[in-house]
């Protein structure tokens, strides 16, 4: 087991002989051993023992609290920080060279136009006239990827604008291979407005949180990035390893409703036109998203393995070096 996903109200979760202990209410208390276990996943009211919370640390077992109403990640933690400080102070020195913030930033959004340009031809393939659908999108992810792959002078903002410009027609795209009663036309979040929506952005926040788990297993800051802006509260370098795999999610969302997995009726609307994934749904799509976690979770772990390669590649002034050594 390397997930368990908790979605029972006023659960009490504690530690007992090398387990996880569930207590709800007068029920029997069911137990889940922690051997194997990399992610905890709590989405109602619950609470937690401190001797639970120790031994995640100790475990490297993430811990991942989302809202009740519309599963946003409102606590976490990835775990015990690794040892050896002295990849973060390169990083943290990395994240002030320019040059170095642009490259890195240049590759990250490459490799997500790639992954967007390939989700979209298999698509296209799949059903007669779908290849009309994506033809346009596919040629401006190439065409992009072309001007960033000689764009050494493209300022960060630049960078950030193409990706958003491919993003929208992306998105749109993919619209096209989806069920029409479902209303979606694009990306919307805070708040979803239609069921699409509403998944798509449990399947980001569960895929940003297992990158931030990988990159401090490794040895990495998850908050010190370079395509997204240091910024209070969140995990910039987390959300960029789960850029180029977020098309990797984006099938999945299309082949759960596609398949109808996903119905109508796993979902509710709420009177500011947030739309919500209820407690049936949720099992669903935990189900499928742990089908296909493992793969994911070594595609981010390659992920923060090639970023420190890169990072240590990187030449250091003889200051830099002295406090890294120091």
């Amino acid at each position: 087991m390397r997930a368990l996903y908790i979605d029972r109200r006023d659960a009490a979760l504690g530690y007992r002989d090398a387990a996880i202990e569930l207590r709800v209410g007068s029920e029997k208390p069911v137990t889940f051993p922690l051997r194997g276990l990399e992610r905890l996943v709590i989405g109602a009211s619950a609470t937690l023992s401190t001797g639970l919370l120790a031994q995640c640390w100790e475990r490297d077992i993430g811990v991942l609290i989302l809202s009740g109403r519309r599963n946003e990640a409102t606590a976490r933690f990835y775990g015990a920080p690794h040892n050896d400080a002295t990849l973060r102070v390169e990083q943290a020195l990395a994240s002030r060279n320019p040059l170095l913030l642009n490259e890195f930033a240049r590759r990250i959004v490459a490799a997500k136009l790639t992954a967007q340009a390939r989700l979209l031809r298999r698509l296209g393939e799949g059903r007669p006239g779908g290849r009309a659908h994506v033809r346009a999108a596919v040629s401006l992810c190439a065409d992009t990827g072309a001007l960033l792959a000689t764009g050494d002078a493209m300022t960060l903002d630049a960078i950030r604008g193409h990706e958003g410009a491919v993003a929208a027609s992306y998105f749109a795209a993919l619209a096209a291979f989806m069920p029409p009663a479902l209303g979606f036309a694009g990306r919307q979040r805070r708040p979803p407005r239609d069921p699409v929506n509403a998944v798509l952005s449990l399947g980001y926040v569960l895929a940003s949180f297992e990158a931030g788990r990988q990159a401090q297993i490794i040895g990495l800051d998850p908050k010190i990035g370079a395509l997204h802006a240091l910024a209070y509260g969140r995990d910039s370098l987390a959300l960029e390893l789960v850029e180029p795999a977020r098309p990797k999610i984006d099938a999945l969302v299309q082949r759960l409703f596609q398949q109808r997995c996903l119905r109508a009726d796993h979902f509710k609307k709420e009177p500011d036109g947030a739309v919500l994934l209820g407690k049936a749904g949720r099992a669903v799509f935990y189900q499928a998203w742990e089908d296909q976690a493992a793969a994911l979770s070594r595609y981010l772990r390659l992920a923060a393995r090639e970023a420190v390669r890169r990072l240590r590649a990187v030449p250091q002034s003889h200051e830099e070096q002295d406090l890294v050594q120091s």
